[in-house]
């Protein structure tokens, strides 16, 4: 199995637990892996025989701005969820959701939550980074 990565992709939304968080929204940063199969891409050299980052980029930013979750847990595992359902190549994904602008009265980089979600029947992991 191989993985393809997709690092700091930047999206806006309006997910937290305080009014203004869901008024006013922020910048989360998204981390994502996704283990594939890519040995038929690694030889055909063609976009049909690999996981097309860009579709995902797209599946990933309507995952995680069409609805407005209380907790980063969910947001994660809602997209965690459309990239399984939208790209049948990919087999595990693991997402790791910063969110640098939690509202925490203290100096820090990000708070972060990290799901992986597999097809494999039952696998779904859920820990706290």
């Amino acid at each position: 199995m191989d993985t393809i990565y997709i690092k700091g992709l930047e999206i806006f939304a309006y997910h937290g637990v305080n009014p203004e968080e869901k008024r006013d929204g922020q910048v989360f940063l998204l981390d994502i892996a996704m283990v594939a199969d890519l040995t038929k891409a690694r030889e055909s050299d063609s976009l049909d025989d690999t996981v097309n980052y860009a579709a995902v980029r797209k599946t990933v930013q309507k995952a995680f701005t069409e609805t407005k979750y209380n907790l980063i847990e969910r947001a994660a595992q809602a997209v965690c969820e459309a990239v399984l359902a939208e790209h049948e190549k990919v087999e595990e994904i693991t997402l790791l959701l910063k969110k640098p602008e939690a509202p925490m009265n203290a100096i820090f980089e990000y708070v972060a939550v990290e799901v992986t979600a597999s097809r494999k029947a039952g696998e779904k992991e859920k820990t706290g980074n």
